[in-house]
């Protein structure tokens, strides 16, 4: 529908560019956003204001013209005013609406899908945390965040990469070698220190009992420094597995599992670091080398090789935004915890240096999550030493109630999760509502059929016959669902979908309470199980984006 309206702008604008009523101009993107009170239309436009001062006329002036040259030959629009200082409020024909819902039945398990991306391949790189332990709640809020926007991204026409940046190199790995060495000491009774910086947590104890039982014990003697690397390893592999598979338990996977060691092998980072010293984009200075990021708008140029000759996190970083693209991606979204926010200017700054387009890396930022529970805050530290572990959330709450409840604000707000509510089953808890929406209509469907109504195919409904108010916002949301998913991939924002998912219950259930779907009557009947039948294929749609259950009942 915004693209039907879209196209009428965009011809009256020209047809008045033609008349000589104004200078020619490219419109660019007419942006079209839904009216935020129904009683303003269905939709609203500033492109007059946004066009007026080029066009050097006054914004309700233009858009009198604009309305003028709207040519609607298939009579979509039933109104539209000029408001304020020069909005267009488009208000669209009712029996439009209900047209549309023949869409739903014809495209199923696709309707919200689109060609929108055309293809394009995008890269979406998230979690990424350190092989050092368990995934946490952050990281827990970052996984859902990213595995939903991938979703979205498919859902919209894009060729989505999930990809899992491994962290396997640099101190924190070699300080994860050295705590399991020492407890692997420490069970066989030897007495070792644990300075800051080694790793406390219970699983570290779990790793080196698990090397005792598999190798005896025989490194009870070894130098430190030559059984490290393989205490390292070791404890790598344990800490990535355990990783995805409470991944996998909170149905998030990747398709590719990228590890930082294969950008150091052949000197990787020292050759491409030598290629921008010779562009003139790296400079030795203080027994250091230097990245000129202020060339492209970062606030002062960033270290790339400490004095003491090791390489920092933003040589690799760079050098692994070099390989993404390498590999083919258009478009390369990071997601990162908020505590990061200072890092992008730097990254954007080398993504450019690197000869691609500002706006070919974006990042979504991902705040803390504070725990709850009946409203009071859960103390962060567990049996583990540090934090609430994924696994022990979804144990406690489960995988639906997780993922919904971790993506029910912006991922750069702050999030309030509490576990008791997670828990509930009742409209309190927001993904209990909408699931109890989905059971309630296929419920409803499956009675009909025990009493003998038909449900009806598009071409047997009459949804003219839907004519209560509460009827066509139901209809009008069900229609908007496709724009919904192509806004959600545009502006990279998955929580759109929790939004549009609890107004949808939260009207599906007041009709239903306030309307009976099945009567007397059997045209009026037949309509209305048109209707709940196309509400059933959005909520199904939107859950499996969402990757949560869509239960025929509870």
């Amino acid at each position: 529908m915004k693209d039907r309206i879209v196209g009428l702008l965009e011809e009256a604008i020209q047809k008045a560019s033609a008349a000589g009523l104004i200078p020619g101009v490219d419109a660019g993107r007419i942006e079209l956003e839904n009216a935020k009170d129904p009683k303003h239309g269905d939709y609203a436009s500033n492109i007059a204001m946004i066009l007026a001062s080029r066009v050097k006329k006054n914004p309700r002036e233009l858009a009198r013209i604009i309305v003028e040259g709207i040519v609607d030959e298939k009579n979509i629009v039933k109104k539209i005013e000029i408001a304020g200082p020069g909005f267009l409020n488009f208000t669209i024909q009712e029996d439009v609406w209900t047209s549309l819902l023949a869409d739903v039945e014809r495209l199923g398990d696709d309707y919200g899908r689109s060609d929108a991306g055309a293809g394009k391949k995008v890269q979406v790189e998230f979690v990424s945390a350190n092989p050092t332990g368990p995934l946490h709640i952050g990281h827990a809020r970052g996984a859902v965040v990213g595995d939903v926007t991938a979703n979205i991204l498919a859902a919209a026409g894009y060729d989505v990469s999930r990809e899992y940046y491994i962290n396997d190199a640099g101190n924190q790995m070699n300080n994860l070698g050295k705590s399991v060495f020492r407890r692997y000491q420490e069970l066989q009774g030897r007495q070792t220190e644990f300075p800051e910086g080694l790793y406390q947590g219970d699983y570290i104890r779990d790793i080196a009992a698990e090397m005792i039982e598999k190798d005896g014990g025989v490194h009870i003697d070894s130098d430190e420094g030559e059984v490290v690397q393989a205490f390292t390893d070791y404890a790598a592999r344990a800490i990535l597995e355990g990783i995805k598979e409470d991944l996998r338990l909170f149905g998030v996977t990747f398709d590719i599992y990228f590890s930082e060691r294969k950008l150091y092998r052949d000197d990787g980072v020292g050759r491409l670091l030598k290629d921008l010293e010779d562009r003139g984009i790296i400079y030795r200075e203080d027994g250091a080398v230097w990245f000129k990021t202020t060339l492209f708008g970062d606030e002062k140029d960033r270290v790339v090789i400490r004095q003491n000759g090791l390489p920092t996190y933003f040589a690799a970083d760079i050098a692994y935004h070099k390989n993404k693209f390498t590999r083919g991606f258009e478009r390369v979204i990071d997601i990162w915890g908020a505590d990061h926010h200072g890092y992008i200017p730097r990254m954007s700054a080398a993504v450019q240096a690197l000869g691609y387009g500002k706006e070919s890396l974006q990042v979504i930022l991902v705040q803390l999550v504070n725990l709850l529970r009946d409203g009071k805050p859960v103390a962060m530290s567990t049996r583990s030493g540090e934090f609430v572990t994924l696994r022990e959330v979804l144990d406690e709450v489960g995988r639906d109630a997780a993922r919904y409840n971790f993506l029910m604000r912006r991922s750069d707000s702050h999030l309030d999760f509490d576990l008791e509510v997670a828990k509930r089953q009742s409209v309190e808890n927001p993904v209990y509502y909408v699931q109890y929406g989905h059971a309630r209509i296929s419920s409803i469907l499956k009675m009909a059929e025990e009493k003998g109504f038909k449900i009806p195919r598009a071409s047997e409904a009459r949804p003219e016959l839907l004519q209560l108010p509460e009827e066509i916002e139901l209809i009008k949301a069900i229609t908007r669902f496709p724009e919904l998913i192509r806004g959600a991939a545009e502006a990279l924002e998955p929580h759109r979908l929790t939004f549009y998912l609890n107004d949808l219950a939260g009207s599906f259930h007041s009709y239903y309470n306030k309307n009976k779907v099945l009567s007397d009557d059997l045209a009026l009947s037949g309509a209305r199980l048109f209707l709940v039948s196309s509400i059933l294929v959005v909520f199904k749609n939107a859950l499996k984006i969402l990757g949560v259950s869509a239960p025929d009942k509870m």
